[in-house]
């Protein structure tokens, strides 16, 4: 039925919360005690971000100002610590169990895959190259290149554009009803949500395909 699937990388095909940490203590080594507060500001953004209140490129602006401000730092804080970050985040590979294996089994299977991601292009490449997994994937449509944020649905239009193909031709797999799920099904493309917290395991949610 499907001849593409296009699959989102965090906390889909990487783990998001260990590369967080690793990133964050690679970029702030001597404070690890402030991950948890980093982290929550990060999610908040990003969370308001799912929504139009901002776009992924304000919120990688935004997390790093509010964090320094939140710890007491000096505003001039703000740009070594965003570029250490992004310099330790694309780095960042740890896998979410069972995410090479699926990419296997879809290999096998003759689907063309597809990364589809909101975040910079170049970083998000790195992340899936250090992981091994990168040449899975035929190419990587992700938001600051594509020049649209999911769940717009000019993203999965130009995503499609670009791969050559129609919505009923593709399936999209990830972790987030907004962005992932909702935000695909609006451009005709059916998706399959994974749900780690409900204990869903990738070679599960495909076994069908």
């Amino acid at each position: 039925m499907y001849k593409a699937i296009f699959i989102d990388i965090d906390d889909t095909l990487l783990d998001y919360i260990p590369c967080c940490r690793e990133a964050f203590d690679e970029a702030m080594p001597e404070h690890p005690e402030h991950f948890q507060l980093f982290f929550d500001i990060a999610g908040r953004l990003f969370a308001e971000a799912k929504h139009g209140k901002y776009t992924i490129a304000e919120v990688m602006d935004l997390y790093p100002q509010e964090f320094i401000a939140a710890i007491g730092y000096p505003a001039e804080a703000v740009e070594p610590f965003k570029h250490a970050f992004r310099a330790a985040w694309g780095t960042t590979h740890t896998l979410v169990p069972g995410a090479k294996e699926m990419l296997d089994t879809l290999k096998n299977k003759g689907y063309r895959l597809f990364a589809a991601s909101n975040s910079f292009g170049h970083l998000q490449r790195s992340r899936l190259e250090h992981a091994g997994i990168l040449p899975y994937f035929e190419d990587t449509f992700i938001s600051m290149d594509i020049g649209y944020d999911k769940p717009d649905i000019r993203f999965y239009q130009e995503a499609l554009r670009r791969a050559g193909l129609q919505p009923h031709e593709v399936l999209m797999i990830g972790d987030s009803m907004t962005t992932d799920v909702l935000g695909a099904q609006k451009a005709g493309i059916d998706a399959l949500f994974f749900d780690r917290r409900a204990g869903d395991s990738l070679l599960e949610i495909i076994r069908e395909l």
